[in-house]
């Protein structure tokens, strides 16, 4: 069940004057990327083909992605009048697709791919945050508000079903681990770079992957705080089987905020060359 609507939003109060242009690419590339929820619930259904409560949880989680990206594509569209949501979206289901003829989980096991959603939703979680904190702009930061919250709801779903395969599949901590860092570090596979080329770039330009993760990575990263990192590490720890307090935490939290800066300045670099 959804826990806001789009219709409830004040849209009468977008401020073009507070719009950052920096904020725009990122924005529009998300649209197309949430909308694409019903292919990755899809995919869950096929994976736990035999558990029915999750293909309805699944179904429920797709509602609220599509919803999300069609919240983000209407204010995209105030923002930036001449660009059509609905091409784009298109444009980018052209240009990327999930291999949905799938009966398990790439990621080795049940669990596995739960714990590949955990980090999917701290992801998300953690940047619909950091946007609601960069942004001025009053709908925007309703809207990123909003998101994040599912997200969060979205991670303690996966979480929570996660813990019940992990009785029956029992992985250890490292391989959680594994998993874990593994999904992080896809962050910069085809998909977010394809959704910025696909709805920031002119159609008559080449994709070229590493421009594209370049261009979105040096923006996205540039908004995160010391406070989002503190919040992802946290998620993260919590996932693999860590306890999320502590020295432990703080100290990671600090070492992942100043690789995520690293990271910013080096796609900035790349962007600057390409």
């Amino acid at each position: 069940m959804k826990h806001w609507r789009i219709e409830q939003m004040n849209w009468e109060r977008f401020d073009p004057q507070r719009v950052d242009p920096d904020i725009v690419p990122l924005v529009k590339a998300a649209s197309v990327v949430e909308r694409n929820g019903l292919d990755y619930a899809r995919y869950l259904k096929n994976v736990f083909a035999d558990d029915p409560a999750f293909r309805q949880a699944a179904d429920n989680w797709a509602e609220e992605e599509v919803q999300h990206g069609d919240a983000l594509g209407r204010w995209a569209m105030l923002a930036d009048p001449a660009w059509d949501y609905m091409a784009a979206f298109e444009r980018y289901r052209q240009s990327y697709r999930l291999d949905l003829d799938v009966d398990a989980s790439i990621r080795g096991s049940r669990t596995g791919e739960l714990i590949a959603r955990c980090m999917v939703e701290t992801g998300t979680s953690s940047f619909y945050t950091a946007l609601a904190d960069a942004t001025d702009e009053p709908v925007l930061r309703a809207i990123c508000r909003q998101i994040a919250a599912d997200e969060y709801r979205h991670f303690k779903l996966f979480y929570d079903h996660m813990n019940r395969y992990l009785r029956r599949e029992r992985l250890g901590v490292w391989q959680r681990t594994r998993i874990a860092l593994g999904r992080v570090t896809e962050s910069e596979d085809d998909e977010l770079a394809s959704a910025y080329h696909t709805t920031n770039e002119p159609a008559g330009l080449p994709y070229d992957h590493r421009r594209c993760i370049a261009a979105y990575m040096s923006r996205a990263l540039r908004f995160y705080q010391p406070r989002h990192a503190v919040r992802v590490t946290g998620m993260i720890l919590k996932t693999i089987g860590w306890t999320p307090h502590g020295r432990l935490h703080a100290l990671i939290a600090r070492g992942l905020y100043r690789l995520l800066m690293m990271r910013q300045r080096r796609f900035a670099r790349v962007l600057a060359t390409a």
